[in-house]
């Protein structure tokens, strides 16, 4: 490693599950991260906060397998702190309950190593919540007793047995025994209880029971660990307060294969609807593989009726080559026309009005919209990518319009796909969702259609519905507006929610 001024470790909090749980603190540490260590139960979404630069280290704690031992774990700590590194050490939870933060604070304090502790949303705090399970409620219960159920000898459970409520963490494998010794120590056979397995997720999974009929409840269910046991009378308003079950698309397993820098805001709302959005980009966006055309064009800006931009991407290429060339939009005079809001967005935010957007977001609805104008003898500047449909372009020249056709950017496949899509064999999602043709199309290349079923296939429109139906898939859900707003609503529209 390289020798740096100093170095600093931050243990942060990862939240139990969600990542939108993390606090602002614990993502800024995370943006400035050189190296993060992460386990088994912080959310891997987290790591792409981490700037890409950055080293990742799995370091595992699961309860059987350790990819490094606590000592191993607090000693890379601090080589790399030592290093000049900046370490965040990204714990599930909160690092300081039951998270072995504590240990690891110790260890860099005695190595004399500067560190920060930033909480994280507790396990029983975020699980409680998202099962519709408070672990506090003034009618029930004033008083929360947290255990570890890891080694049921090592807790005295004729202290714990009649706390109002008791939240046992780590318990799942061993409670036959925990559930006999709590009862065997006074409390009711018949008290309330519920196991939560993987709380806050999309792939959250509750038992309600009793303390007595919650072990056979488990092993009936073949319920596995990671798994939290809340007991107590607070578990009755589950009935009454369990809202992120309820949620329209809650359990959906549903893949984005946008590109990975375009796909936040549909994986958001697919998260704030209750489904587990993967992303698994099919395409990545690429410079034009000459430039050229564009920059002539550019030059040329003056002499342009028509601008227009069917793509968010081709408006943001236009504007690098524009910022690197000898002109600037002084000399833009022509109108600007586009296809899609998302577009129309891009275009707006440079400070240009646009005055034609298309009824629907497809090049025939631009067309209709265009040919209500004279376009006869009219130049036009027509910025796309290099593999495009030529509906738009031999419209424009039937209309006798002089159209120069330039290259902005190229979509390839997006690296490691195969890997990736392959992966969803052993578990097919629920929904594969594709936003254009060359989706569709890199992604079938990765993998045959015919090994993710039962997956649906989701698709953002009609032309994008056709290239499925080239590979023999009908749509099950299509988006009546053509973004992935309208591709979200489809899935709503076409799903029984899960229970």
């Amino acid at each position: 490693m390289t020798t740096k001024s100093s170095g600093r470790v931050f243990l942060v909090g990862a939240g139990p599950g969600d990542p939108e749980l993390i606090t602002l603190k614990g993502r800024r540490a995370l943006e400035r991260a050189t190296v993060v260590f992460y386990d088994h139960l912080a959310p891997v979404e987290l790591l792409d906060f981490a700037p890409a630069s950055a080293v990742r280290l799995y370091v595992g704690k699961k309860r059987t397998v350790h990819a490094l031992s606590q000592q191993e774990i607090s000693t890379r700590l601090i080589e790399y702190a030592r290093a000049g590194e900046t370490v965040v050490r990204l714990k599930g939870g909160d690092p300081y309950l039951f998270g072995r933060g504590g240990e690891e604070a110790e260890a860099l304090a005695e190595a004399d190593i500067p560190f920060e502790v930033i909480p994280g949303v507790s396990s029983p705090a975020g699980i409680g919540a998202y099962a519709g399970i408070p672990l506090t409620h003034r009618e029930h219960t004033s008083a929360v007793s947290i255990v570890t159920g890891h080694d049921p000898d090592v807790v005295d459970w004729n202290r714990f047995a009649h706390a109002e409520t008791l939240v046992i963490l780590m318990g799942l494998s061993c409670f036959d025994q925990i559930s006999e010794r709590v009862i065997r120590a006074g409390r009711a056979a018949d008290t309330p209880a519920a196991a939560v397995r993987w709380g806050t997720r999309a792939d959250q999974q509750v038992l309600e029971g009793t303390l007595a009929s919650l072990p056979k409840q488990i092993h009936a269910a073949g319920m596995k660990p990671p798994a939290t046991i809340i007991v107590g009378p607070v578990v009755r308003l589950r009935s009454q307060l369990s809202w992120f079950e309820k949620l329209p698309l809650f359990g959906q397993r549903i893949v984005v294969t946008r590109p990975r820098g375009q796909a936040q805001e549909m994986c958001t709302a697919l998260r704030d609807l209750g489904a587990e959005p993967i992303q698994i980009p099919a395409i990545a966006i690429e410079a034009a593989s000459d430039t050229g055309a564009l920059d002539r064009a550019i030059e040329a800006l003056a002499a342009y009726d028509w601008l227009i931009f069917t793509s968010v991407n081709g408006v943001r290429a236009f504007f690098e080559r524009l910022d690197t060339s000898e002109s600037d939009l002084r000399a833009l005079r022509a109108r600007i026309a586009v296809i899609g809001p998302a577009t129309r967005q891009a275009v707006e935010a440079a400070h240009l009005k646009v005055d034609v957007t298309g009824d629907e977001f497809v090049a025939e609805s631009l067309a209709e919209a265009l040919d209500k104008f004279p376009l006869a003898n009219r130049r036009v500047l027509l910025v796309r990518a290099a593999v495009a449909r030529d509906y738009l372009p031999e419209f424009l020249r039937s209309r006798n319009a002089s159209v120069d056709v330039v290259e902005a950017y190229r979509t390839v496949a997006a690296p490691g796909l195969v890997e990736s899509a392959s992966r969803l064999i052993e578990n097919p999602p629920d929904w594969i969702t594709f936003t254009s043709s060359s989706t569709v199309d890199n992604f079938f290349a990765a993998v045959a259609p015919e090994k993710l079923a039962p997956a649906r296939m989701a698709s953002i429109g009609p032309v994008t519905s056709a290239t499925l139906r080239k590979y023999g898939i009908e749509p099950a859900a299509e988006a009546v507006q053509y973004t992935t707003a309208g591709l979200v609503a489809a899935i709503c529209a076409s799903v029984t929610p899960k229970k």
